[in-house]
């Protein structure tokens, strides 16, 4: 009986299972794959994908957070899909693993979010 529960098709998904997803095109051309989501302690909403873009086999990558907004799942591709030129991304905000995003910092995610050109998910500006 778990087991058939288990296999029927829903659209919640655990966020361990998130992590390592790639993240696409929608002509299926790889971009990188998510690392980790952020999520809002107070509303309970995912805030940002941090993303892996660049380098070459995971070396030297940056990482973006990338509002989750701008990222759709894709039945097709398995995948998360953002439609998004290499340029804009190579421009955007970002960090490596020895130097985090501040989190803290609410002008940084404002940068991010005028840089993407996407609402915050707190409101406004």
């Amino acid at each position: 009986m778990a087991l058939d529960v288990m296999m029927r098709p829903h659209t919640l998904i655990a966020s361990d299972r998130i992590e390592g997803t790639a993240v696409r095109r929608a002509n299926g051309d790889r971009i990188g794959h998510i690392e980790r989501l952020m999520i809002d302690k107070l509303s309970g909403k995912v805030s940002y994908a941090v993303m892996s873009f660049g380098g070459f086999l995971g070396i030297g990558s940056n990482l973006l957070a990338v509002p989750w907004t701008l990222l759709t799942y894709s039945r097709k591709l398995d995948a998360y899909q953002l439609d998004i030129d290499d340029e804009e991304l190579r421009s955007a905000p970002s960090f490596t693993e020895k130097r985090d995003f501040d989190w803290g910092d609410r002008s940084q995610e404002e940068a991010l979010h005028r840089h993407y050109g996407v609402a915050p998910y707190w409101g406004e500006f």
